[in-house]
């Protein structure tokens, strides 16, 4: 049996990311260190399923890379791009997403590795200053923006582990369907 890592947390300072943003880094590398290891042996052919009408994993993938990448296009005081619109419009649309699992699963860790170079430019001077969210123009702050990235990242993986676990649970043992 392989020796199991501690948390990422517990492995130290991530190397460039400004110490108040360490937790937000940490969150981030964990999530993309547990999506690797839930998904891997994850047969594709149940990527689409939604047992009890809960969302499928790949819609989690998907919203997972999409969520980082819209965040940070605010906390940047972008407007979400043509793209970004058409990725948000297909999440968790089967018929308009030809991805495999594992490249969904590419497209998220690449997203996240993304995030965190990011995090190393950032002035924490400037964590306070006003930044909005979208067309509705909602405020919120830079912190504001790095926290709910990292929170609402680990509350989809924790989604996503558990419906992994039913779903293969259900693959396994089909009586319990």
């Amino acid at each position: 049996m392989a020796e199991q890592k501690p948390e990422v947390w517990q492995r130290g300072p991530h190397e460039g990311v400004p110490d108040l943003l360490q937790p937000i880094a940490h969150a981030l590398l964990q999530a993309r260190e547990e999506v690797e290891e839930l998904t891997n042996n994850f047969p594709d052919d149940l990527m689409w399923k939604r047992p009890a009408g809960v969302a499928s994993p790949a819609f989690h993938l998907q919203h997972l890379t999409g969520v980082l990448d819209r965040l940070f296009t605010y906390s940047k005081e972008q407007s979400l791009s043509e793209i970004q619109l058409h990725a948000l419009s297909i999440e968790g649309d089967q018929a308009n997403t030809h991805y495999t699992l594992h490249e969904l699963v590419q497209l998220f860790k690449k997203q996240v590795d993304i995030v965190v170079e990011e995090l190393k430019t950032v002035d924490t001077k400037t964590l306070t200053h006003q930044r909005t969210i979208g067309r509705k123009k909602i405020p919120t702050t830079f912190i504001g923006l790095y926290i709910h990235s990292a929170e609402h990242t680990m509350r989809h993986v924790g989604q996503l582990h558990v419906t992994i676990k039913i779903l293969v649970g259900l693959n396994t043992n089909p009586s319990l369907s």
